[in-house]
């Protein structure tokens, strides 16, 4: 059940906060040997906090019903909240507890939302699938061969598998993209700014943390109470958008111009993800909207060498600290990533030129069009147990230098101020969903809303009758 469906039945009395929250904590509990997406649950103050939610539905005090009245959402482990643990996906914070709430989660709870679970992240969140020494492999509901995507992958595995409506997730290369991707859900990386976030990260441009859901309505929903400035954070921008509630679906299409580029470049596509990039182009073109395929000029190598100048200076180094302070704890996913940072020649300045150089093409294509389509990841979704430290990624016969390179949300993250909403696009021959990204002008948030409404009602995802995750 969406969460605005949940809403609505909540206000009619048809259904009580109680009684959601009682069914997706025995879903998790039915399925999570198999996800493994949990690591912490808060079920005492959930249930607390579902019975407030009722006498305020009721009119029996605490005042009136608010934005997230008795929503049960799970939070991706890496938003702290005050004295509870804070491990990061690592063996070397498994005592740590937090000292401060994240403003996303304050917010959350604040509209009324009920934070009953944390989900699983990977170590440091340095990886696009979610498994580590600590929390062991998080798979993909679908079919659990295959991986949830990262670093959200808790909370992409949590949503496709029932164990809530809505959830949160951070994304610095792609985190919140991969994870709606391969678990078939929606999720959105806000412009640069839009949804605060706890220094020193705040600062870092290609950092970004979001609203993840299954449904457009319901991520345009969460969105709508995690943005907006706050007092930690300088970057956070005043004033406050606030997303419509409702879109016109298929009809809100009707005229707008947009761009399909189906490769960035020198992508190369698995077979089912470029079938499903095109026929959610031409079921745009059938709402109406004017659909064009472009080109970019844009290479991975370009792109790779951006985003490593960046990261070097601030996730490798994290890494590095992470790797000389006890080899033996780490992963070797994160090992391996401190080592490539390391070995990284390009400088911050060079790689700030590459950063323009990408974008110029990028906003002279969206000076054209209202929004762009592209796949969110060039494979269905990648191997369950694998950590690709020996092994590489094949994609159409040719084997990609890093793994991440099967990830096409690099660039977004590069071109910061530019929103993106994922959505599934179908599914691929080994049952696993596929998604594409919807990216828009600079700040446009509601364009790219506008889009993945217009294209959840015309090509209809998975939550339907007839697909339902196997587990």
């Amino acid at each position: 059940m969406p969460a605005t469906e949940a809403l609505a039945a909540f206000r009619a009395r048809e259904l009580s906060p109680v009684e959601l929250l009682d069914a997706v904590v025995e879903r998790a509990r039915a399925v999570e040997p198999v996800v493994n997406a949990v690591v912490e649950t808060l079920h005492e103050q959930a249930y607390e906090a579902a019975r407030e939610a009722e006498r305020r539905y009721a009119g029996r005090g605490g005042g009136d019903p608010r934005a997230l009245e008795g929503i049960p959402v799970a939070a991706k482990e890496e938003h702290p909240i005050e004295g509870h643990p804070l491990r990061l996906g690592s063996l070397l914070h498994v005592d740590d507890v937090a000292d401060v709430t994240h403003p996303v989660i304050e917010r959350i709870v604040a509209a009324g939302g009920i934070v009953h679970t944390r989900v699983s992240t990977p170590e440091y969140c340095a990886a696009g699938f979610t498994h580590s020494k600590l929390w062991g492999v998080t798979r993909n509901p679908w079919n659990p061969e295959y991986s949830c995507g990262g670093s959200s992958g808790g909370s992409g595995a949590a949503l496709a598998a029932g164990y809530a409506p809505l959830a949160t997730g951070s994304d610095i290369g792609g985190s919140i993209r991969i994870p709606s991707s391969f678990n078939g859900v929606v999720g959105f990386k806000p412009p640069f700014g839009r949804v605060p976030a706890l220094p020193p990260y705040s600062l870092d441009q290609y950092c970004h943390d979001g609203p993840m859901a299954r449904t457009v309505a319901d991520c345009a929903l969460l969105e709508n109470v995690i943005a907006g400035p706050w007092k930690g954070d300088v970057v956070s921008i005043r004033p406050k958008l606030v997303l419509p509630q409702t879109y016109a679906g298929a009809r809100g299409a009707e005229g707008m111009r947009i761009a399909l580029c189906l490769n960035l470049g020198d992508y190369r596509l698995d077979p089912d993800v470029e079938a499903n990039t095109r026929a959610a182009a031409e079921a745009l073109r059938a709402a109406g909207a004017i659909v064009e395929e472009v080109e970019l000029g844009w290479t991975q190598d370009l792109i790779h060498r951006a985003a490593m100048a960046h990261f070097a200076g601030i996730m490798g180094a994290e890494a590095a600290e992470a790797v000389a302070a006890a080899p033996d704890l780490v992963n070797p996913y994160l090992r391996a990533f401190a080592d490539q940072a390391a070995a990284v020649r390009t400088s911050f300045i060079e790689g700030l030129e590459l950063e323009g150089e990408i974008y110029r093409e990028l906003g002279e294509l969206l000076d054209r069009f209202d929004a762009m389509i592209c796949p969110t990841t060039v494979i269905p979704a990648f191997v369950a147990d694998e950590d690709y430290t020996r092994n590489r990624v094949v994609v159409d016969g040719v084997e990609l230098d890093f793994y991440l390179m099967a990830a096409m949300t690099l660039p977004f993250s590069i071109c910061s101020r530019v929103p993106v909403l994922a959505v599934p696009s179908g599914f691929a021959s080994n049952g696993v969903p596929t998604g594409v990204q919807i990216v828009g002008r600079t700040y446009d948030d509601e364009s790219v809303f506008r889009v993945g409404a217009a294209l959840e009602e015309v090509r209809p995802w998975a939550y339907r009758p007839d697909r339902r995750p196997t587990i």
